[in-house]
């Protein structure tokens, strides 16, 4: 058991997984890892090195020597900033694709598990409560309506000055959510141990709030 204080927020796609864990981290002090941009770090090597996204092997080698460096929001890949690249959808989409390899999730699992450090860590991704941190002290499965999902997302993209249709949008997640809940290796689901924030009418500040609160319940019983 780890005796660094771990909270792993697990959900789908666009659920906000990614702000709050971040948020949460930034006011407790604690380290952050944001394990989807691993998975997309390794969709853009494989792709930048001829590597299809359904060679198991050829991926999962690649995972394994990531060059990449963290840097708050900011990310490297062999020396070159991809904070904006691997935020894409068609990155988005390879990652899913990637993430569902065996190979590939064990070549980056001792490198997630190294992000565990004093004081603390909050890890969010799908599989952060059920197999990279099993032993984290507070477990949580943040989610939102698909609807819902779709129309952050479609705003994130807008925002961004990208193209971005609703209808599209909302059939890419609702497939993605397959895709992570019925892959059979670390399938996207609810742990028992875990809480449960649905996030459907909550804004960003009220879902941190929740956490915190969780947190300090679970921290000082």
């Amino acid at each position: 058991m780890s005796l660094v204080s771990i909270i792993a927020i697990d959900g789908p796609s666009a659920s906000g997984k990614g702000t709050v864990a971040q948020r949460v981290a930034e006011r407790l002090g604690f380290h952050y890892l944001d394990s989807g941009a691993l998975y997309r770090l390794a969709a853009l090597a494989a792709g930048r090195r001829g590597v299809d996204w359904d060679d198991e092997t050829g991926v999962a080698s690649v995972a394994a020597a990531l060059d990449a460096v963290f840097a708050g929001e900011r990310v490297w890949l062999d020396g070159d900033e991809v904070s904006t690249a691997i935020r894409s959808e068609a990155i988005g989409v390879g990652a899913s694709r990637v993430a569902a390899l065996p190979a590939v999730r064990a070549a980056l699992l001792a490198r997630q598990r190294a992000f565990a450090q004093m004081p603390g860590l909050v890890a969010d991704g799908r599989d952060m409560g059920s197999v990279v941190f099993p032993h984290a002290g507070l477990k949580i499965f943040l989610t939102a309506s698909a609807a819902v999902r779709a129309e952050r997302r479609y705003r994130q993209l807008i925002a961004r000055g990208e193209p971005a249709d609703l209808a599209a949008i909302t059939a890419e997640l609702e497939a993605r959510d397959a895709r992570d809940r019925d892959r059979a290796v670390a399938p996207l689901q609810q742990q028992p141990d875990a809480l449960l924030l649905d996030s459907s009418g909550m804004d960003i500040d009220s879902a941190v709030a929740q956490v915190l609160d969780w947190w300090q319940a679970r921290s000082s019983a």
